[in-house]
């Protein structure tokens, strides 16, 4: 299949080298040109704007790390719907708000193109293995098209909805549960190693237990090694994701106290100088807290 690539930062860039991998002909752009080097070294294609990325293309998929520059490649005079042909789709992986989607989704389908969101669960060592989960909105026929991208870059893909928001909206609700098991690992660390116990004990008894899915044995390793750089998943990234959790609720009705907790546990993380941290720096902050030691 013929691709566009938009968006080359540790996720994107493993997606894409996996795309390559699996025989599809694929054009890139990023912000930083000297990122799509590598990638045409694997053969890639390399395009001076999101436009020309697309022209041609029968999907472009988009992997950036926000709203506001998710928004830039699409609708931007050199952009994504500049770029695509009638027929062509655009398909949104990143972790954006479901405003954003639902806006993308109009725009593509009054330019007579087709709009999926498609955002992943996993870090960049999933994404470089190719075993990522993907949930998938859009439509069924669309969804079908998308398969052999969807199977070169992840393990399963979960069809969601045809509606491509709702993606979105599972993606954010996932990403709001991972932020409050990493607090609620934290507190935990902090309060058995105030009580003088191994957290590397700890965590075997975790993990060896009732606790055994794969995000605790990640968070709880970098906590029992208080090893939190280089960021997998950067706290600025955590707070953006969890701020749209909470518009989303707002817009929804829905009160979410637990995730107004995480917004404030991440600001003071980032406050207190924590920006190039993985957001598993939650655990250091119940540790400062408890008076274990300085975060940060």
């Amino acid at each position: 299949m013929k691709l566009a690539f938009i968006g080359l930062g540790n996720m994107g860039a493993a997606m894409a080298t996996n795309l390559l991998r699996a025989g599809h002909a694929v054009t890139v752009f990023n912000r930083s040109p000297d990122k799509t080097e590598p990638l045409v070294r694997d053969g890639a294609t390399a395009a001076a704007d999101p436009a020309a990325a697309a022209s041609g293309a029968e999907v472009a998929i988009s992997m950036l790390a926000d709203d506001t520059a998710t928004a830039a490649v699409t609708f931007g005079a050199r952009g994504l719907l500049a770029g695509l042909a009638l027929g062509a789709a655009h398909v949104a992986m990143a972790t954006i708000s479901v405003a954003l989607s639902e806006r993308l989704a109009a725009a593509h389908a009054a330019a007579g193109q087709g709009f999926a969101a498609a955002p992943v669960f996993g870090r960049p060592d999933r994404a470089a293995a190719g075993k990522l989960f993907i949930v998938a909105g859009g439509a069924a026929p669309l969804l079908d098209r998308l398969a052999p991208v969807f199977a070169a870059i992840g393990q399963r893909t979960f069809a969601i909805s045809a509606t491509p928001a709702a993606a979105n909206l599972v993606k954010l609700s996932g990403n709001f549960l991972t932020a409050a098991t990493i607090e609620a690992l934290g507190e935990a660390f902090a309060l058995i190693r105030k009580a003088g116990i191994d957290p590397h004990a700890y965590l075997d008894l975790l993990t060896g237990t009732q606790f055994t899915a794969p995000m605790y044995r990640t968070y709880g390793t970098q906590m029992a090694d208080e090893r939190y750089e280089p960021a997998g998943f950067p706290v600025p990234l955590g707070l953006k994701d969890i701020r749209l959790a909470l518009a989303a609720a707002e817009t929804a009705g829905v009160p979410m106290p637990l995730a107004s907790l995480l917004r404030d546990q991440l600001m003071t993380v980032l406050a207190r100088g924590g920006g190039k941290r993985d957001w598993a720096a939650l655990g250091d902050l119940a540790a400062a807290n408890a008076g274990l030691q300085p975060d940060g």
